[in-house]
């Protein structure tokens, strides 16, 4: 088999390294940094975003006209944008849901958070507001929607309902890559409420894991740590495809060497919390670098 190797470990970017062949797999050089990027970053209390998003990772919702959007000029990690739009396009909801909220800088968040402590009180915004510097909008891959019917739309928490288009939005997000990121019965894990209209972007195939599984990104990254290249990996195959996913630990150097079996392409994405996420493919699925 022809053999295509990329790195992705910046979410959805090629990456310059260095690779070895090794038996029946390369390594890659990898600069530890690494572990602050990707799609799977896991952005809470205890862990929080540790540098700006570039802004040549970010892309415009203007430059989707179907797509309805609660302001010009907002932005959104540029695969994630891609993939939000084939949702709404797949359920049918470009003329009844608005992205309300996209992506944040860390003023912007701070603003909101001062602004709802305001106006809410202490106690709602620890709910529903995340502390600036631990606000998933902080990395691009995170969008708050809503229902476009419903009259004004509450900006911190918008009316997003379980019919129409939204609930086929809901049903179809992992699909498309996208998770629920708050839901009910994990407020213990995520620390945030409940939170029907807030949609974390993770990619293939772990928004489908997440969802067959029930698992909230903190539960989900916790139990990929579980895999190892020389160990179990955890594996999913179905007539098209096979997938390998298993974990990296960065150690205490400047780079770190990731092992990467013979595939069609990989994406790589740090957790922001220790390690790396490799993510195999194999089979007869078109080879792309995004997803």
């Amino acid at each position: 088999m022809e053999q295509r190797l990329f790195s992705t470990a910046a979410a959805g970017a090629d990456r310059d390294l260095t690779e070895l062949q090794v038996r029946n797999h390369h390594l890659i050089r990898v600069d530890v940094a690494a572990v602050r990027e990707g799609h799977l970053i896991l952005v809470n209390r205890q862990h929080p975003v540790r540098e700006p998003v570039p802004a040549d990772k970010l892309a415009d919702l203007d430059a989707y006209p179907a797509m309805r959007a609660l302001a010009p000029g907002m932005l959104l990690e540029t695969t994630a944008l891609a993939r939000l739009s084939e949702l709404l396009a797949a359920c049918r909801g470009t003329a009844d849901i608005v992205a309300v909220s996209a992506y944040r800088t860390a003023a912007e968040q701070t603003e909101i958070y001062e602004s709802s402590l305001r106006d809410n009180g202490p106690q709602y915004t620890a709910a529903y507001v995340a502390w600036p510097g631990c606000s998933e909008h902080q990395t691009g891959l995170a969008v708050d929607v809503g229902f476009a019917g419903g009259g004004e739309l509450d900006f911190i928490a918008p009316d997003f309902p379980d019919s129409g288009a939204c609930l086929d939005f809901k049903r179809l997000a992992a699909q498309h890559g996208f998770v629920q990121r708050y839901r009910a019965g994990k407020e213990a894990l995520t620390g945030i409420a409940c939170e029907p209209w807030h949609f974390r972007y993770v990619g293939a195939p772990h928004a489908e894991l997440m969802e067959r599984e029930n698992l909230c990104l903190e539960e989900y990254i916790e139990r990929l740590r579980r895999y190892s290249f020389g160990g179990e990996r955890l594996a999913i195959e179905d007539e098209r495809e096979r997938v390998e996913i298993y974990y990296v630990p960065i150690g205490d150097g400047s780079f770190i060497e990731v092992p990467i079996p013979d595939c069609d392409y990989y994406r790589l994405s740090g957790d922001n919390a220790g390690g790396l996420i490799v993510t195999a493919f194999s089979g007869k699925r078109r080879r792309s670098l995004v997803g």
